[in-house]
């Protein structure tokens, strides 16, 4: 007998709420083993690959990619007891409608924890029920969908039809019932041409300059993005700060030839074999070093509690443009590396970030904050701390500038540094000392041996 299993969204991180759906690695029809990643998603912090908990055949997938789903929402079912055939999806009979939710146990799996999954259905009118999958169309080669009856199904069937809320709206203005179409886009989402085809019989001329799943609009010539995962997370986050944090930001200018001339050295030396040593890497040394003779940048205001809270470690977070937007991952007890370890994680945060597999735990809990604006071309800039943060550090580009040395105008490797700070947590004294140090760091690495 098939014992089948809905899969549901779980939260990845603390407070997770939905996720968008990138990609699915699996179709219906498809074997899969314990713990096989399934779908990617994307949470308003990270990407994230999902394992399945349980072996078995896909019988069914209930959401497209782009997606967005609400936790706890099932988003794929699958037969755990195939018997070694793929089987279709199943065909419940009506269950009364005060039948208990049925729970299943989740297994501890990488980016789960061990928890209670509960489904529950929801009762349809005359007081039956049965599971309303959103139907996915499969490819014709895969295994046989469920028997259905020639003509599309009716309005109150489990059927639903997959359309954005302005094309369910145009539907509803123009008489169309959903239920009846296929839609033409990708997952058998329904477009706005598909309704205006319903409606009129007739197809209406293809738009040349961008296809409607881009959110183009030919009447305005404009392009609507939904605002959601990384880069929603990222504004309500810059917003919370920027309004709840007084700014206070501070500019220094330096001379760096020095720090040049010993990353040159350092690069030819046998500890630094095989590792990109890169200013970044003397900036969050720097910061390191600095912090321990300021403690106030990386302490935190808690409002909660009324106290300032002060860290004996150094979580640092290093702000990364990505393909899905900005995000920020943590070097853990940064304070603690040497240059060349500092330099191999800062390699390996941005690669993985590249990449887009920052998980949501490795951006979560840090102290201070750089960001290179340098690696764009700028000088410098005023940026937002991020919550749960005092201070933030922009390094700006390098560049050969006439410099005063010794009554001589000479040229010279020369940036600038911003530093952002709460001006709850930190006066103007502790931030310009903080500052003073980085900078005299920098200026001169040898200044370290004074600390």
């Amino acid at each position: 007998m098939p014992e089948y299993k809905q899969f549901p969204l779980s939260d990845t991180a603390e407070g997770l709420t939905e996720a968008d759906i990138l990609s699915w690695h699996v179709k219906p029809g498809d074997t899969v083993k314990v713990n096989q990643i399934v779908v990617e998603i994307e949470t308003a912090k990270a990407a994230v690959e999902l394992p399945i908990p349980w072996a078995g055949v896909v019988t069914e997938l209930h959401v497209v990619p782009g997606q967005t789903v609400e936790v706890g929402t099932p988003i794929l079912t699958m037969d755990v007891d195939p018997g070694g055939v793929a089987k279709p999806a199943p065909v419940a009979a009506p269950v009364a409608a005060a039948e208990p939710a049925a729970e299943e146990e989740m297994k501890p799996l990488v980016g789960y924890g061990s928890k209670k999954v509960v489904t529950t259905r929801r009762a349809r009118k005359g007081g039956s029920e049965a599971p309303a999958p959103v139907a996915t169309p499969a490819p014709a080669a895969v295994a046989p969908a469920a028997p259905a009856p020639a003509a599309p199904a009716p309005t109150n069937g489990g059927y639903v039809p997959l359309a954005k809320p302005p094309v369910r709206k145009l539907a509803k203005e123009l008489g169309v019932d959903l239920h009846a179409l296929s839609g033409s886009a990708a997952g058998g989402v329904i477009t706005r041409e598909d309704v205006h085809q319903a409606a009129t019989g007739v197809a209406p001329e293809a738009v040349a300059v961008a296809p409607e799943a881009a959110g183009y609009d030919a009447s305005t010539r404009e392009r609507r993005v939904p605002i959601k995962g990384v880069r929603k997370m990222t504004a309500q986050a810059m917003v919370l700060s920027a309004f709840t944090a007084p700014h206070v930001t501070e500019f220094l200018t330096i001379d760096v030839t020095p720090m040049m001339e010993l990353r040159a050295r350092l690069k030819d030396s046998r500890a630094f074999a095989g590792i990109k040593l890169t200013p970044l890497a003397f900036a969050a040394k720097a910061v390191c070093l600095a912090a321990k003779r300021t403690p106030d940048v990386n302490a935190v205001w808690d409002e909660k509690t009324q106290e300032i809270v002060y860290k004996d470690y150094v979580h640092l977070g290093i702000a990364a443009a990505t393909p899905r937007g900005l995000v920020v991952p943590k070097i853990r007890d940064a304070d603690a590396m040497s240059l060349p370890q500092l330099a191999v994680a800062l390699g390996e945060l941005t690669d993985t970030a590249r990449a887009g597999k920052t998980t949501p735990a490795a951006m979560a809990n840090g102290t201070f904050t750089i960001t290179n604006v340098g690696v764009f071309g700028v000088d410098t800039g005023t940026p937002i701390i991020n919550p749960g943060e005092s201070a933030i550090l922009a390094v700006g580009a390098i560049r050969d500038t006439p410099w005063v040395v010794n009554g001589d105008i000479v040229v010279r490797k020369v940036m600038q540094l911003s530093l952002s700070f709460d001006h709850r947590v930190i006066d103007g004294q502790q931030g310009s000392e903080f500052l003073a140090d980085v900078g005299a760091l920098l200026a001169d690495p040898a200044v370290a041996f004074t600390f």
